[in-house]
């Protein structure tokens, strides 16, 4: 893979919001909340271009111990490449080094490709929330020990 997963910066915001609104429908973040997360306490924001555009992004906060992952989404005409792979190690690396003993995820129990993709990565349900999202599905809660 030639693309390279680095920090997200202010002129990738129109692009995050375009991504956010095809990926997540109602559950989509606003480009204020998205800015939040440029610069947050604790917050990191990657991206990952293919050619001139954004195509992946995931964002992260860890705080003490754990780092939670926040979001991560992949343009839907470029899911396959590996592009959420990458940014989950990604993801990982920075928690460890931030000093993270654990990573935490929610996610839609009807989401099969991100289960197998966070599965592949070691993750596990530790949890899950009945009903969690708008449209009534739940949430898995996963965790990864990092130390």
């Amino acid at each position: 893979m030639s693309e390279q997963v680095r920090d997200a910066q202010p002129p990738d915001l129109p692009a995050l919001v375009a991504l956010e609104r095809t990926l997540f429908g109602a559950e989509a973040w606003d480009e204020a909340s998205l800015r939040a997360e440029l610069d947050g306490p604790g917050r990191r924001l990657l991206v990952v271009e293919d050619g001139p555009r954004v195509a992946a992004y995931a964002s992260t906060m860890v705080l003490g111990d754990v780092a939670d992952l926040l979001r991560i989404g992949v343009d839907p005409a470029r899911q396959g490449r590996g592009l959420g792979g990458a940014l989950l190690a990604a993801v990982v690396d920075h928690a460890r080094a931030a000093g993270a003993h654990r990573l935490l995820l929610e996610v839609a129990a009807t989401n099969a490709a991100a289960l197998a993709l966070y599965g592949r990565a070691g993750l596990v349900e530790v949890d899950r929330r009945r009903g969690y999202y708008r449209d009534g599905v739940d949430a898995l809660v996963l965790g990864l020990a990092l130390a």
